[in-house]
């Protein structure tokens, strides 16, 4: 039997671990693996008359095809931005403007390119273990905390804890799981 206050810290601490997968996954999201995705632009920002606004809040981002991405600005003059804001976020893209519409073919991936992003994916998990296991680290002094505060059993304390390095562990799991199956899917040809 575990205390009520250390049952709430465990679900704190689940709770922030599982937000430190999702932003993670939102993360491998941006990272090309192979075909053209409106995903790919999520992490970009543009200046739009003085401040800094994410592009899918200013324009329509769509994949007609496998190898091109389209935006659609709703504001025209929108466009040079838009375009500065996609040469400069480093993802390899060549944006051609008409007028109306900004075209991004998609080139097919290198094998330094595969790489190169694959090790972007593997910082990105590395710093999602580092969030999770900060997450554990202030867990366990609550729990340390509570068991001074309210003169629980150390069996108790050592029980929480126990617990939350199995919680820590089974998410550690999932990221290097995640990790796995993102690198398969950037290193596929």
């Amino acid at each position: 039997m575990i205390a009520d206050s250390l049952k709430l810290i465990l679900d704190d601490a689940s709770e922030h671990m599982n937000a430190s997968i999702e932003h993670l996954l939102g993360e491998f999201k941006s990272i090309r693996a192979g075909r053209a995705t409106p995903d790919m632009l999520d992490n970009i920002r543009v200046d739009y008359y003085g401040s800094i606004t994410p592009l899918n809040q200013m324009a329509s981002v769509s994949a007609p095809q496998s190898d091109l991405l389209m935006v659609q600005p709703w504001d025209r003059s929108a466009l040079q931005e838009i375009e500065k804001a996609i040469q400069a976020s480093n993802l390899g893209l060549n944006p051609s403007n008409d007028g109306s519409v900004i075209r991004l073919p998609v080139p097919p991936l290198s094998e330094d390119r595969r790489k190169e992003l694959a090790k972007a994916a593997k910082s990105r998990a590395e710093d999602a273990k580092v969030a999770i296991r900060n997450v554990r680290r202030h867990a366990k002094d609550e729990i340390k905390k509570a068991q001074a505060e309210e003169n629980l059993p150390e069996d108790m304390q050592y029980d929480a804890e126990e617990r939350l390095q199995v919680l820590t562990d089974q998410h550690i799991a999932k990221v290097d799981h995640l990790m796995e199956h993102k690198e398969a899917e950037i290193m596929e040809v």
